[in-house]
Protein backbone atom coordinates (compact mmCIF):
# COMPACT_ATOMS: atom_id res chain seq x y z
CA UNK A 1 0.00 0.00 0.00
CA UNK A 2 1.45 3.55 -0.83
CA UNK A 3 0.39 7.05 -0.23
CA UNK A 4 1.22 8.77 -3.25
CA UNK A 5 -0.10 11.92 -2.54
CA UNK A 6 -1.45 14.20 0.42
CA UNK A 7 -3.14 17.38 0.89
CA UNK A 8 -3.74 19.35 4.12
CA UNK A 9 -5.43 22.49 4.88
CA UNK A 10 -5.73 24.31 8.84
CA UNK A 11 -4.31 21.01 10.47
CA UNK A 12 -2.85 21.94 13.56
CA UNK A 13 -0.28 24.70 12.15
CA UNK A 14 -0.57 23.85 8.73
CA UNK A 15 -2.78 26.56 6.77
CA UNK A 16 -1.98 24.59 3.48
CA UNK A 17 0.69 22.02 1.83
CA UNK A 18 0.64 19.14 -0.20
CA UNK A 19 3.49 16.56 -1.27
CA UNK A 20 4.17 13.78 -3.37
CA UNK A 21 5.50 10.75 -1.01
CA UNK A 22 8.13 8.50 -2.48
CA UNK A 23 7.16 4.31 -2.55
CA UNK A 24 9.60 3.51 0.36
CA UNK A 25 11.20 5.56 2.99
CA UNK A 26 9.76 9.49 3.55
CA UNK A 27 11.29 11.80 6.02
CA UNK A 28 10.11 14.80 7.24
CA UNK A 29 13.15 17.00 8.92
CA UNK A 30 12.46 20.34 10.30
CA UNK A 31 12.35 22.39 14.53
CA UNK A 32 10.31 21.65 16.74
CA UNK A 33 7.33 23.02 16.05
CA UNK A 34 7.53 22.87 12.48
CA UNK A 35 4.65 20.56 11.49
CA UNK A 36 6.54 17.27 11.49
CA UNK A 37 3.90 15.88 13.41
CA UNK A 38 0.64 17.44 12.25
CA UNK A 39 2.26 15.77 8.63
CA UNK A 40 2.25 12.76 10.04
CA UNK A 41 -0.87 13.08 11.70
CA UNK A 42 -2.53 13.65 8.57
CA UNK A 43 -1.40 10.38 7.16
CA UNK A 44 -2.28 8.15 10.15
CA UNK A 45 -6.14 10.57 10.22
CA UNK A 46 -6.85 8.59 6.86
CA UNK A 47 -6.63 5.19 8.62
CA UNK A 48 -8.17 5.67 12.06
CA UNK A 49 -10.13 8.85 11.32
CA UNK A 50 -8.54 9.80 14.86
CA UNK A 51 -5.21 11.52 15.40
CA UNK A 52 -2.75 9.58 17.64
CA UNK A 53 -2.36 12.27 19.76
CA UNK A 54 -6.45 13.05 20.54
CA UNK A 55 -9.73 11.94 19.54
CA UNK A 56 -11.16 15.29 19.48
CA UNK A 57 -10.98 16.20 16.07
CA UNK A 58 -12.09 19.92 16.92
CA UNK A 59 -8.50 20.13 18.68
CA UNK A 60 -7.27 19.38 15.27
CA UNK A 61 -8.36 22.67 13.03
CA UNK A 62 -6.40 25.64 12.74
CA UNK A 63 -6.94 28.37 15.29
CA UNK A 64 -9.49 30.68 14.05
CA UNK A 65 -10.67 28.47 11.07
CA UNK A 66 -14.10 26.63 10.78
CA UNK A 67 -12.66 23.73 10.07
CA UNK A 68 -9.80 21.21 8.33
CA UNK A 69 -9.89 18.84 5.08
CA UNK A 70 -6.54 16.02 4.71
CA UNK A 71 -6.74 14.53 1.23
CA UNK A 72 -4.88 11.54 0.18
CA UNK A 73 -4.52 9.38 -2.50
CA UNK A 74 -3.86 5.31 -1.53
CA UNK A 75 -2.21 3.39 -4.39
CA UNK A 76 -2.58 -0.23 -3.08
CA UNK A 77 -3.77 -4.33 -4.29
CA UNK A 78 -7.33 -3.43 -4.88
CA UNK A 79 -6.78 0.02 -6.82
CA UNK A 80 -6.53 3.88 -6.11
CA UNK A 81 -8.70 5.58 -3.96
CA UNK A 82 -9.17 9.06 -3.11
CA UNK A 83 -10.09 9.81 0.32
CA UNK A 84 -10.76 12.92 1.64
CA UNK A 85 -11.94 13.82 5.75
CA UNK A 86 -13.28 16.77 6.92
CA UNK A 87 -13.27 18.05 10.22
CA UNK A 88 -15.96 20.76 11.12
CA UNK A 89 -18.25 22.08 14.35
CA UNK A 90 -16.35 18.79 15.67
CA UNK A 91 -17.41 15.94 13.41
CA UNK A 92 -15.75 14.32 10.96
CA UNK A 93 -17.17 13.66 7.00
CA UNK A 94 -15.55 11.71 4.67
CA UNK A 95 -15.35 11.41 0.99
CA UNK A 96 -14.01 8.28 -1.48
CA UNK A 97 -13.23 9.45 -4.87
CA UNK A 98 -15.00 12.50 -4.48
CA UNK A 99 -18.17 10.64 -3.27
CA UNK A 100 -19.66 11.43 0.03
CA UNK A 101 -19.71 8.32 1.85
CA UNK A 102 -22.29 7.39 5.21
CA UNK A 103 -19.96 6.60 7.67
CA UNK A 104 -16.00 7.06 8.35
CA UNK A 105 -15.62 3.24 8.17
CA UNK A 106 -16.52 3.23 4.23
CA UNK A 107 -13.75 5.83 3.81
CA UNK A 108 -10.86 4.59 6.16
CA UNK A 109 -11.10 0.85 5.43
CA UNK A 110 -9.15 1.62 1.88
CA UNK A 111 -5.96 2.80 4.15
CA UNK A 112 -3.99 1.11 6.44
CA UNK A 113 -1.31 2.99 8.62
CA UNK A 114 0.41 1.64 11.39
CA UNK A 115 2.07 3.97 14.15
CA UNK A 116 5.25 4.29 16.54
CA UNK A 117 4.56 7.72 18.56
CA UNK A 118 6.19 9.13 21.33
CA UNK A 119 2.77 7.94 23.75
CA UNK A 120 2.94 4.41 21.99
CA UNK A 121 4.21 3.27 25.29
CA UNK A 122 0.90 3.67 26.57
CA UNK A 123 -0.26 0.11 24.96
CA UNK A 124 1.89 -1.65 27.23
CA UNK A 125 1.39 0.11 30.50
CA UNK A 126 -2.11 2.57 29.52
CA UNK A 127 -5.22 1.31 30.37
CA UNK A 128 -7.33 -1.31 28.87
CA UNK A 129 -9.01 1.10 26.43
CA UNK A 130 -5.68 1.39 24.69
CA UNK A 131 -5.18 -2.33 23.97
CA UNK A 132 -9.13 -2.79 22.66
CA UNK A 133 -8.64 -0.14 19.80
CA UNK A 134 -5.57 -1.39 19.02
CA UNK A 135 -6.86 -4.72 18.85
CA UNK A 136 -10.36 -3.96 17.24
CA UNK A 137 -8.23 -1.62 14.31
CA UNK A 138 -6.67 -5.02 13.33
CA UNK A 139 -9.94 -6.60 13.36
CA UNK A 140 -11.63 -3.92 11.03
CA UNK A 141 -9.17 -5.03 8.34
CA UNK A 142 -9.84 -8.55 8.62
CA UNK A 143 -13.39 -9.04 9.05
CA UNK A 144 -15.37 -6.13 7.02
CA UNK A 145 -18.66 -6.50 9.21
CA UNK A 146 -16.69 -6.26 12.31
CA UNK A 147 -17.47 -2.30 11.93
CA UNK A 148 -21.20 -2.80 11.79
CA UNK A 149 -21.08 -5.49 14.57
CA UNK A 150 -19.43 -2.76 17.15
CA UNK A 151 -21.86 -0.53 16.40
CA UNK A 152 -24.52 -3.17 17.47
CA UNK A 153 -22.83 -3.77 20.55
CA UNK A 154 -22.52 0.07 21.76
CA UNK A 155 -26.06 0.86 20.97
CA UNK A 156 -27.17 -2.08 23.46
CA UNK A 157 -24.63 -0.98 25.80
CA UNK A 158 -25.81 2.69 25.84
CA UNK A 159 -29.27 1.43 26.27
CA UNK A 160 -28.43 -1.03 28.85
CA UNK A 161 -26.88 1.66 30.57
CA UNK A 162 -29.28 4.02 30.54
CA UNK A 163 -31.74 2.11 31.83
CA UNK A 164 -29.22 1.13 35.07
CA UNK A 165 -29.15 4.63 35.53
CA UNK A 166 -32.92 4.82 36.35
CA UNK A 167 -32.97 2.54 39.30
CA UNK A 168 -34.36 -0.31 38.00
CA UNK A 169 -35.57 -3.80 39.20
CA UNK A 170 -33.11 -6.49 38.57
CA UNK A 171 -35.38 -8.74 36.64
CA UNK A 172 -36.09 -6.10 34.23
CA UNK A 173 -32.58 -6.62 32.45
CA UNK A 174 -33.68 -9.39 31.00
CA UNK A 175 -33.96 -8.10 27.74
CA UNK A 176 -30.89 -5.61 27.59
CA UNK A 177 -29.06 -8.46 28.86
CA UNK A 178 -30.10 -10.83 26.01
CA UNK A 179 -29.54 -7.64 23.58
CA UNK A 180 -26.13 -7.66 24.70
CA UNK A 181 -24.96 -11.40 24.31
CA UNK A 182 -26.56 -11.22 21.00
CA UNK A 183 -24.37 -8.33 19.94
CA UNK A 184 -21.94 -8.89 21.93
CA UNK A 185 -20.74 -12.26 21.43
CA UNK A 186 -20.07 -11.95 17.98
CA UNK A 187 -17.76 -9.13 18.68
CA UNK A 188 -15.88 -11.18 21.12
CA UNK A 189 -15.30 -13.81 18.96
CA UNK A 190 -13.85 -11.97 16.30
CA UNK A 191 -11.50 -10.23 18.64
CA UNK A 192 -9.93 -13.89 19.97
CA UNK A 193 -9.49 -15.30 16.00
CA UNK A 194 -7.72 -12.06 15.93
CA UNK A 195 -6.11 -12.21 18.80
CA UNK A 196 -4.86 -15.92 18.20
CA UNK A 197 -3.62 -14.85 15.27
CA UNK A 198 -1.88 -11.74 16.81
CA UNK A 199 -0.48 -13.82 19.59
CA UNK A 200 1.93 -15.82 17.28
CA UNK A 201 3.25 -12.84 14.90
CA UNK A 202 3.71 -11.13 18.24
CA UNK A 203 6.13 -13.67 19.94
CA UNK A 204 7.94 -13.49 17.11
CA UNK A 205 8.66 -10.09 16.96
CA UNK A 206 8.84 -9.74 21.01
CA UNK A 207 11.53 -12.41 20.73
CA UNK A 208 13.83 -10.89 18.47
CA UNK A 209 13.62 -7.03 19.97
CA UNK A 210 13.52 -8.32 23.82
CA UNK A 211 15.72 -11.59 24.25
CA UNK A 212 16.94 -10.19 27.77
CA UNK A 213 13.60 -10.57 28.59
CA UNK A 214 13.14 -14.90 27.66
CA UNK A 215 10.46 -15.77 26.15
CA UNK A 216 7.08 -13.56 25.97
CA UNK A 217 3.76 -14.34 27.16
CA UNK A 218 0.20 -12.73 25.53
CA UNK A 219 -2.89 -13.29 27.54
CA UNK A 220 -6.39 -12.20 26.81
CA UNK A 221 -9.61 -12.19 28.52
CA UNK A 222 -12.82 -11.54 27.01
CA UNK A 223 -14.59 -9.19 29.27
CA UNK A 224 -17.39 -11.72 30.63
CA UNK A 225 -16.16 -15.31 29.87
CA UNK A 226 -16.88 -17.55 26.94
CA UNK A 227 -20.50 -18.09 24.79
CA UNK A 228 -21.94 -20.24 27.72
CA UNK A 229 -21.68 -17.94 30.56
CA UNK A 230 -21.71 -14.37 29.11
CA UNK A 231 -26.20 -14.54 29.88
CA UNK A 232 -24.73 -15.40 33.94
CA UNK A 233 -21.97 -12.94 34.39
CA UNK A 234 -24.49 -10.63 33.47
CA UNK A 235 -27.22 -11.88 35.78
CA UNK A 236 -24.50 -12.10 38.70
CA UNK A 237 -23.67 -8.86 37.92
CA UNK A 238 -26.50 -6.77 37.91
CA UNK A 239 -27.10 -5.64 41.52
CA UNK A 240 -23.29 -4.61 41.31
CA UNK A 241 -23.96 -2.70 38.08
CA UNK A 242 -27.37 -0.97 39.03
CA UNK A 243 -25.24 0.37 41.98
CA UNK A 244 -22.79 2.17 39.79
CA UNK A 245 -25.41 3.14 37.27
CA UNK A 246 -23.01 0.96 34.25
CA UNK A 247 -22.48 -2.25 32.61
CA UNK A 248 -19.48 -3.45 34.33
CA UNK A 249 -18.74 -6.91 32.46
CA UNK A 250 -18.81 -7.12 28.70
CA UNK A 251 -16.74 -7.21 26.04
CA UNK A 252 -16.29 -3.23 26.28
CA UNK A 253 -14.32 -4.37 29.54
CA UNK A 254 -11.69 -6.92 27.84
CA UNK A 255 -8.40 -6.62 27.68
CA UNK A 256 -4.94 -8.29 26.51
CA UNK A 257 -1.54 -8.44 28.61
CA UNK A 258 1.91 -9.01 27.54
CA UNK A 259 4.75 -10.45 30.42
CA UNK A 260 8.24 -12.69 30.09
CA UNK A 261 9.29 -15.32 31.95
CA UNK A 262 11.89 -12.90 32.76
CA UNK A 263 9.55 -9.73 33.93
CA UNK A 264 5.90 -11.41 34.78
CA UNK A 265 4.43 -8.04 35.25
CA UNK A 266 4.24 -5.02 33.07
CA UNK A 267 5.26 -3.09 36.06
CA UNK A 268 9.16 -4.26 35.48
CA UNK A 269 9.36 -2.98 32.09
CA UNK A 270 11.63 -0.06 31.48
CA UNK A 271 10.01 2.89 29.64
CA UNK A 272 12.47 1.88 26.29
CA UNK A 273 11.28 -1.98 27.30
CA UNK A 274 7.71 -0.23 26.87
CA UNK A 275 8.82 0.97 24.18
CA UNK A 276 10.06 -1.71 22.22
CA UNK A 277 6.86 -3.81 22.86
CA UNK A 278 4.78 -1.25 21.20
CA UNK A 279 7.32 -1.08 18.52
CA UNK A 280 7.15 -5.65 18.36
CA UNK A 281 3.32 -5.22 18.37
CA UNK A 282 3.32 -2.67 16.11
CA UNK A 283 5.29 -4.77 13.52
CA UNK A 284 3.24 -8.20 14.56
CA UNK A 285 0.14 -6.32 13.28
CA UNK A 286 1.91 -5.12 10.30
CA UNK A 287 2.67 -8.87 9.33
CA UNK A 288 -0.61 -10.23 10.08
CA UNK A 289 -2.27 -6.98 7.27
CA UNK A 290 0.59 -8.31 4.94
CA UNK A 291 -0.59 -12.02 5.71
CA UNK A 292 -3.78 -10.76 4.35
CA UNK A 293 -3.57 -8.55 1.88
CA UNK A 294 -0.21 -9.62 0.10
CA UNK A 295 0.94 -5.69 0.63
CA UNK A 296 2.36 -3.79 3.65
CA UNK A 297 0.65 -1.10 5.54
CA UNK A 298 1.64 2.27 6.00
CA UNK A 299 4.18 2.48 8.30
CA UNK A 300 4.65 5.95 10.45
CA UNK A 301 7.57 6.81 12.91
CA UNK A 302 7.24 9.69 15.17
CA UNK A 303 10.77 11.18 16.40
CA UNK A 304 12.31 8.02 16.40
CA UNK A 305 15.80 8.96 17.14
CA UNK A 306 14.23 10.36 20.50
CA UNK A 307 12.51 7.34 21.39
CA UNK A 308 14.94 4.89 20.69
CA UNK A 309 18.91 4.12 21.20
CA UNK A 310 20.61 4.01 17.82
CA UNK A 311 21.35 0.55 18.24
CA UNK A 312 18.02 0.14 18.29
CA UNK A 313 16.96 2.21 15.60
CA UNK A 314 19.43 0.46 13.47
CA UNK A 315 17.33 -2.32 14.47
CA UNK A 316 14.29 -1.48 13.82
CA UNK A 317 15.07 0.38 10.21
CA UNK A 318 16.54 -2.77 8.97
CA UNK A 319 13.46 -4.29 9.83
CA UNK A 320 11.26 -1.89 8.31
CA UNK A 321 13.38 -1.51 4.89
CA UNK A 322 13.66 -5.39 4.59
CA UNK A 323 9.72 -5.27 4.31
CA UNK A 324 9.58 -3.19 1.40
CA UNK A 325 6.47 -0.77 2.47
CA UNK A 326 6.50 2.67 2.69
CA UNK A 327 7.47 4.16 5.72
CA UNK A 328 7.72 7.94 6.89
CA UNK A 329 9.39 9.02 9.84
CA UNK A 330 9.73 12.69 11.71
CA UNK A 331 13.29 14.14 12.90
CA UNK A 332 15.56 17.16 13.66
CA UNK A 333 17.31 16.06 11.78
CA UNK A 334 18.82 12.90 9.54
CA UNK A 335 19.25 10.15 11.87
CA UNK A 336 22.53 8.73 12.45
CA UNK A 337 21.10 5.22 11.74
CA UNK A 338 19.76 6.28 8.62
CA UNK A 339 23.19 7.71 7.58
CA UNK A 340 24.73 4.31 8.70
CA UNK A 341 22.01 2.44 5.98
CA UNK A 342 22.43 4.31 3.24
CA UNK A 343 18.90 3.71 2.74
CA UNK A 344 17.18 5.48 -0.36
CA UNK A 345 14.26 7.81 1.00
CA UNK A 346 12.61 11.63 0.00
CA UNK A 347 13.67 13.79 2.34
CA UNK A 348 11.56 16.52 3.22
CA UNK A 349 11.79 19.81 4.78
CA UNK A 350 9.26 21.18 7.20
CA UNK A 351 8.99 24.57 8.37
CA UNK A 352 6.09 26.92 9.68
CA UNK A 353 4.00 24.16 8.53
CA UNK A 354 4.78 23.66 4.94
CA UNK A 355 6.89 20.70 3.40
CA UNK A 356 9.33 21.30 0.47
CA UNK A 357 11.41 18.36 -1.26
CA UNK A 358 14.87 17.97 -0.32
CA UNK A 359 16.18 15.13 -1.69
Amino acid sequence: MRLSALRIENLRNIESTQIEPGPGLNLFIGANGAGKTSLLEAIYLLSHAHSFRTRRGELLVRTGQAGATVFGEIESAAGRRRLGLQQAAGRWSARVDGQLVPGLAEAIRHCAVVCFEPGSHALISGASEERRRFLDWGVFHVEHEFAAIAGRYRRALRQRNALLRTGTRPEDLQVWDDALVAAGLPLSEARLRYFGRFKSFAEAQLTALLPELGAPILKVSSGWGGADDAQATLAASRLVDLQRGHTTRGPHRSDWKLAFAGAARREYFSRGQEKLCAIACMLAQAEIYHADHAEWPIMVLDDLPSELDAAHQTVLLEMLLARAGQVFMSSTELPPALQALSAPMRAFHVEQGRAFVLL
